[in-house]
């Protein structure tokens, strides 16, 4: 299987204690990679890759247009490094957008033991625009139908470059969003795990998408992944979840790290060198 979570060995919990003006804690992770680590780095980037383009398809895919792996990934499958016209900020913007969410997935996988399922971003029409719905979705499937199984939802959040601010607040605004959004995202999941065919993993969805006769308990998250530059402490402890419909059911957590965006755009041109 293409799937690692290796590069979290570079994730660690930070000392910074950080408290909302709300009163909820913030979780803050320090993501101290290694470039100078081409095992893990490389393992990582087919990783990355695999959430784009699966390595057992990319031929079929590529051949008939006569081109080669890289070229169909950064052409058809991977968000552009730089804008096309000035002022454009789309491809970047979702290059660090996408990169978020899949850190943000790999950490519930690896570290909380959820099962993520990995086909958001292999069905994009357009590669430099998100894709719509719940950002990342974690199930834990004791049983099915049993009071343990449980579901979380996170709405993760970026910001690689530029000027401090508190996308944290922005994590959470939009996070309250997702109690009208899940069901779609949920649907959305199971056909794509059909359509890819995995009928198993799509079954097991179903066991989340009729809380009324099947209840089971459902947190929701707001992640900002940062790079250090633009880290700043003091906004931070300013978020405030006070609107939130569930926020007694809100986790909060900010993963930072120097240099991130120049990270994305190294672990992009890996994952295409590397097809």
């Amino acid at each position: 299987m293409p799937w690692t979570g290796k590069h979290l060995a570079w994730m660690v919990d930070s000392t910074d204690v950080v408290t909302t003006s709300c009163g909820l804690s913030v979780k803050i992770y320090d993501f101290s990679y290694n470039l100078g680590d081409p095992k893990t780095i490389s393992e990582w980037a087919k990783h990355f890759r695999n959430h784009y383009c699966r390595d057992i398809e990319i031929d079929s895919l590529c051949t008939p247009m006569k081109i080669s792996r890289k070229t169909y990934l950064e052409t058809y499958k991977f968000p552009v490094k730089k804008a096309a016209q000035k002022g454009q900020k789309t491809g970047p913007a979702t290059r660090a957008g996408d990169f978020a969410e899949i850190l943000v997935s790999d950490f519930l996988t690896y570290r909380l033991n959820y099962w993520v399922p990995r086909v958001r971003y292999s069905f994009k029409t357009n590669p430099n625009s998100s894709d719509q719905g719940s950002d990342v979705v974690g199930m834990r499937l004791v049983q099915f139908g049993a009071v343990k199984d449980e579901l979380i939802v996170y709405e993760v959040k970026a910001k690689l470059t530029g000027v401090p601010m508190n996308r944290l607040q922005d994590a959470v605004d939009h996070s309250d969003k997702d109690q009208f959004r899940l069901a779609e995202s949920l649907n959305a999941i199971r056909q794509r795990l059909k359509w890819t065919g995995f009928t198993e993993d799509s079954d097991r969805v179903i066991r989340f998408q009729n809380p009324d006769d099947n209840p089971y308990p459902l947190r929701y998250g707001a992640a900002a992944v940062v790079t250090q530059e633009v880290f700043n402490k003091g906004k931070l402890s300013l978020t405030s979840a006070i609107k939130h419909n569930n926020r007694d059911k809100l986790d909060l957590m900010v993963i930072r790290g120097a240099d991130m965006m120049n990270l994305v755009h190294h672990l992009y041109e890996k994952a295409a060198d590397e097809a």
